[in-house]
């Protein structure tokens, strides 16, 4: 009896410390550091949700920057890869679908399409891009909206995500923010 009412203790003490006290304070933590992504990084355009930073979402139009191909479709409930070795025949059909498509979407040689473009990030939902892979899809959306390259060049130079700290990570785009500043642009520009 005496190892049971131990062990029953243990559990509850466990189970207050496990699923009480430490939720509560990694809570604690990320809201008081970084309240945007604990909440959900929801990006809010004309007082209305258009979706969330942290999460790509699929983009079809001509009319918008492209991010990187999901393995799930962009649905963030089974997030993940595909998990396609280099040798899959699977992964080399797809990769070749899309490098078709987008060489012919962007009217340019196979070899020049950036890689991101092709192949997807290991979670499927990554939301940025290199600017390298922004600018390339720069002509093909000026085309789409009867803008010039220098208006889309100075919106993307407005959105890119400059290093942390000034040394980590590379620059990058997160793709709903361009596609958003983009959309608020146009109707600025209908408005005058």
């Amino acid at each position: 009896m005496n190892k049971f009412l131990k062990s029953l203790r243990i559990f509850a003490w466990m189970t207050l410390l496990t699923g009480i006290i430490y939720p509560l304070f990694i809570t604690l933590i990320a809201q008081v550091t970084m309240k945007q992504k604990a909440d959900g990084g929801f990006l809010i355009s004309q007082n209305k949700i258009v979706g969330a930073k942290l999460i790509a979402q699929k983009f079809e139009s001509d009319k918008y920057f492209l991010g990187r191909p999901s393995a799930k479709d962009y649905n963030p409930l089974p997030s993940g890869g595909s998990n396609f070795g280099p040798t899959s025949a699977k992964l080399k059909k797809a990769v070749n679908e899309r490098r078709e498509q987008i060489a012919k979407s962007h009217n340019v040689e196979k070899d020049k399409i950036p890689s991101e473009l092709l192949f997807a990030s290991g979670s499927g939902l990554d939301p940025h891009v290199s600017l390298v892979t922004a600018y390339f899809q720069m002509e093909r959306v000026a085309k789409a909206r009867g803008l010039k390259n220098e208006d889309l060049k100075h919106i993307i130079d407005q959105t890119v995500l400059k290093r942390r700290f000034g040394f980590i990570g590379e620059p990058c785009v997160n793709i709903l923010v361009l596609n958003t500043t983009l959309d608020e642009f146009l109707k600025l520009s209908e408005k005058k």
